[in-house]
């Protein structure tokens, strides 16, 4: 099924819902999407109420059907304030969009570096919290060792690009290794060797991005 058919269906169906206050409706994520990756969209609205998503809600089932995730809603002035909030999230569908309906509502908005620093910051904090307290509940058992690295590495991948979308420094080797680690790849004694260096590598990188943050 080509992409145009469901997404003619979907502006069809959020027109008849808001009519004039429908701003704008886009499609995001494509560059990174597979064939049968659901398509995403967010629908920019002059005005929202809980009637709104009712009737929205009425045409999900179909919307799904038709391989489309349920449209984030929201209010065109409340994305705009939410910028700060969530750098990378909005920050991300502005880089990657396609306008399907209206003009393009993103041609003013740029995402903050101070914004981007500082949700660096907490992503990098955060991990280094979770994987300390994940490390304790292995109780040190060398194949829960492993198998928290591997679930780690999602997670680390993902703060590694958020990170080099500052322009900083490269991330150091052994971090790009760990976030190249697939499910069930890691040995239990490769794992035991691997953990004290991850962890000290994250806490170096949790270093890093304060100190570049209070700069």
């Amino acid at each position: 099924m080509a992409i145009a058919e469901p997404l003619s269906g979907l502006a069809r169906d959020l027109a008849d819902v808001f009519g004039a206050r429908l701003e704008a409706l886009v499609t995001y994520g494509g560059a990174n999407a597979t064939p049968t990756d659901p398509i995403r969209t967010l629908a920019l609205v002059t005005s929202l109420t809980l009637d709104d998503l009712a009737a929205c809600a009425g045409h999900v089932s179909n919307w799904h059907r038709q391989r489309l995730a349920t449209p984030l809603v929201l209010p065109a002035r409340e994305f705009g304030r939410a910028l700060d909030a969530f750098p990378f999230e909005f920050g991300a569908i502005i880089d990657d969009h396609t306008v399907v309906v209206g003009s393009d509502p993103f041609a003013t908005l740029r995402v903050d570096a101070a914004d981007l620093r500082r949700a660096c910051e907490v992503q990098a904090r955060s991990h280094l919290l979770h994987l300390r307290e994940a490390f304790i509940e292995t109780t040190n058992r060398a194949t829960d060792i492993a198998a928290l690295i591997e679930r780690s590495a999602g997670p680390l991948a993902a703060l590694l690009k958020n990170l080099g979308r500052l322009g900083g420094e490269p991330p150091a080797d052994i971090l790009a290794r760990v976030a190249r680690i697939t499910p069930k790849s890691l040995a239990a004694d490769e794992a035991q060797r691997l953990l004290p260096d991850y962890v000290n590598a994250v806490e170096r990188l949790v270093a890093s991005v304060d100190r570049w943050a209070a700069s």
